[in-house]
């Protein structure tokens, strides 16, 4: 499986907006800028993620962005389903794929996707924002803590 930009994009936008949460609306510009994510790209991005209720759009002075759910009620699976067409692997794995493999049934490898594709949905289902903001606090932390060597 390959994410495609716009669903790395839609990751880390989201996670620009899970760092303000409870703050105020988060302007495209700045979460553009501070994700280095083109600007059209981003509003198409979170034109999707509107359309999908996982974010608000705030209009006129002081608007932008918020989370329609709090950080640790949105997974990182509901952000991927909305921007990707498939999470699977491979198609052989992927319910909505109407040309299934003739061979689906009898074959070896179609068992190890199934596998790969469960352990895919478990990591993605398994991680919020939340965790992703926690994350940053970690690697900030151990990046204050390291010292180079001369």
């Amino acid at each position: 499986m390959k994410i495609s930009t716009r669903g790395r994009y839609g990751v880390r936008a989201m996670f620009e907006l899970a760092k303000n949460y409870g703050s105020y609306p988060v302007p495209v510009k700045k979460i553009s800028q501070h994700q280095e994510i083109p600007l059209p790209y981003l509003e198409r991005i979170l034109n999707g993620l509107n359309k999908a209720k996982l974010v608000y759009s705030v209009r006129g002075p002081g608007g932008g962005f918020t989370l329609a759910r709090r950080p640790e009620g949105i997974k990182i699976i509901d952000i991927i389903s909305v921007l990707e067409e498939s999470i699977s692997p491979v198609f052989c794995v992927d319910a909505s794929e109407k040309n299934q493999c003739k061979r689906v049934n009898g074959c070896i490898a179609h068992l190890l996707w199934k596998k790969l594709d469960k352990k895919i949905r478990e990591v993605l289902e398994g991680t919020t924002l939340k965790d992703l903001c926690e994350w940053e606090k970690e690697l900030s932390s151990t990046a204050e803590d390291y010292i180079p060597y001369p």
